[in-house]
């Protein structure tokens, strides 16, 4: 038996590392071909395999970038197994348990000028973003506000469309300050009209206070708001793939099924565990996954399959 342990759980973390140059000569990938069937996951720097992608080719982008927590992100994963007489742990029943540390994932999240850092994929992703395309930027308190100026300047302010408070209660609890328990999602068209938004399409849920209502609507429920009360990915669920800041399924299948349609391209150039691939799996888009981790890249591989999909 396996289990995890992990801190800071809504804090994203990813490579490189604080003041890590970028190659100066881009990896060249084969050319894409985006009128066949075939998924890609490609292993490498987004700032060098960007400007290798076509204009306008996706029709929505989600990113949960770095977050420049200032600190290092952890993921322990251990073996636990019975030890009747001299086990460390006690577990239900008063049995006894020895663990062993089998996996250390750890990673910097520390960038001097985290703007520099993101302004350069921002202005890649408005360039690739479809004309009725939309991109979801994830991120939290600490640059929320910084990165929704960049954005204005490279989207423009008047594609601002939403500002999405994810909210979730986990974790350890602050004695000096009120807990910090949500993420920020930044929402941005590539124009101000003839974007693609269905609201149909969005699962509703149910009414806070149904009695409130006629039978008929609490029976069909309501939309979501820009607040989304969401729990984080189960420690035991079967979602979890052990990849630090994994994101639920559920808040990517709520950004992809209004802001996109069967058939077309999802990008994701900070990809982690490839939740948005597997969403995009699910509700039948093509996707397109970066990421310069290399456990990301087996841990993707290990949850998407092999059918359509081609990895670089």
């Amino acid at each position: 038996m396996t289990i995890t342990e992990q801190e800071s759980p809504h804090q994203h973390t990813d490579l490189p590392q604080t003041g890590q140059p970028l190659e100066e000569t881009p990896r060249d990938f084969p050319e894409l071909d985006f009128s066949s069937a075939t998924n890609y996951v490609i292993q490498g720097d987004n700032s060098q395999l960007l400007p290798q992608l076509p204009d306008e080719q996706f029709q929505l982008i989600y990113i949960d970038p770095p977050f420049n927590t200032g600190g290092t992100q952890l993921r322990r994963t251990l073996k636990v197994s019975p030890a009747p007489e001299d086990g460390r742990r006690t577990g239900f029943g008063g049995r006894r348990y020895h663990t062993e540390e089998t996996r250390r994932m750890v990673f910097l999240d520390v960038y001097d000028d985290y703007l520099s850092f993101i302004a350069p994929r921002l202005e890649e992703a408005h360039r690739l973003l479809h004309p009725t395309g939309t991109l979801y930027f994830h991120i939290d308190y600490r640059e929320a506000h910084y990165c929704k100026i960049l954005l204005d300047e490279i989207f423009g302010r008047e594609n601002f469309l939403n500002e999405i408070i994810w909210a979730y209660d986990y974790g350890g609890r602050s004695k000096s300050r009120w807990p910090a328990k949500h993420d920020t999602i930044l929402v941005y068209t590539k124009s101000q009209k003839g974007y693609y938004f269905n609201q149909d399409s969005i699962e509703r849920i149910p009414y806070m206070a149904p009695e409130l209502v006629s039978p008929a609507k609490a029976a069909r429920g309501k939309l979501p708001t820009d607040v989304w009360w969401h729990t984080i990915v189960p420690t035991n669920g079967k979602e979890k793939t052990g990849y630090p800041t994994q994101k639920p399924q559920g808040i990517l299948r709520r950004i992809l099924q209004p802001s996109s349609r069967p058939g077309d391209w999802v990008l994701d150039f900070f990809a982690g565990s490839g939740t948005a691939g597997a969403v995009a799996q699910q509700l039948g888009r093509r996707f397109v996954m970066i990421d310069s981790n290399p456990e990301a890249m087996e841990i993707m591989r290990a949850r998407l399959g092999e059918e359509n999909i081609q990895y670089l």
